[in-house]
């Protein structure tokens, strides 16, 4: 596959590198796990095939076999040799023909997945860019060519997939309270109110402001915490007392205060979130 225009920024990820904390290397892989799964599942491919992380779209590219793709995620406009063609559906392109992405209106990652995966060299038993760690493939420029594995010996048994549509609307994740919520006055404050996502965005993680409604986290102590493990999905709240939801790439350690630990079944929704969308926080007990 050649690079025809990189968009934004777009990244090869699978579903990541796990079991090397020891090491001091964290996951990583693809933001959001099920947009990812699913453009795998389309096309035949093992779920945790590399696929290409787009963000916002933006993406072109070409192919100089026949191949079958697929797009998921926050929904784009799709073209194949200038014709539209519907999110989350099999696509089938000949060779020299270009698959163009246009930019996303709601949601913020979309993955493009080809039947085979892309073979670029795995670090750590990985193909993910981890992009705090430097690990992995370099980001997508234009020019680059990028190797297309083996096709699988399953077959697609859908052409296209029923999907939930993304919103601007308010995001709502369950969290898991702990394990630092002594450390606030009253860390229920996190589920008072809305939140909104600031523009400070990344694959590490997404910063929250404190929307009208929302009561500050006040700390009980002024000190810091040891260096501690942090898990995807962690809460931390610095000192400013700016929550940020830690994503794929976030550092596997840190000494901020965790009021909470967002559910994994939650956690791909920060992956679409954009700038100015609330965020309510509902308590969850197992």
């Amino acid at each position: 596959m050649r690079v025809l225009e990189p968009g934004a920024s777009s990244t090869v990820q699978d579903l990541g590198r796990p079991g090397w904390f020891h090491a001091g290397v964290g996951v990583s892989g693809a933001v959001d796990r099920r947009a990812l799964r699913l453009a795998n599942r389309l096309v035949g491919n093992p779920e945790g095939a590399a696929a290409v992380e787009c963000v916002l779209g933006g993406l072109a590219v070409e192919f100089d076999a026949p191949a079958v793709v697929a797009v998921t995620g926050a929904p784009v406009p799709i073209t194949v040799a200038g014709r539209r063609e519907p999110p989350a559906s099999v696509l089938f392109v000949e060779p020299g023909q270009s698959i163009r992405l246009g930019t996303a209106v709601t949601g913020l990652r979309c993955y493009l997945a080809v039947r085979g995966g892309f073979a670029v060299a795995p670090v750590l038993g990985s193909r993910s860019r981890d992009t705090l760690a430097g690990l992995g493939p370099e980001p997508l420029r234009r020019g680059d060519l990028l190797p297309v594995g083996a096709p699988p010996r399953g077959w697609p048994s859908v052409d296209l997939a029923p999907i939930v549509p993304l919103t601007g609307g308010t995001l709502r994740a369950r969290v898991r309270l702990g394990p630092r919520a002594d450390w606030f006055r009253n860390p229920a404050d996190l589920f008072t109110g809305a939140w909104q996502i600031s523009t400070e965005i990344d694959r590490i993680g997404v910063r929250l402001d404190r929307h009208a409604e929302a009561p500050p986290l006040q700390r009980v102590h002024d000190g810091e915490l040891p260096t501690e493990g942090m898990a995807l999905g962690a809460i931390q709240v610095p000192p400013a007392g700016r929550p940020v939801v830690l994503l794929a790439d976030h550092p596997i350690t840190g000494g901020y205060p965790v009021v909470g630990t967002v559910i994994d079944a939650d956690v791909d929704l920060f992956g679409q979130a954009r700038p100015g969308q609330l965020v309510e926080f509902r308590p969850w007990t197992p």
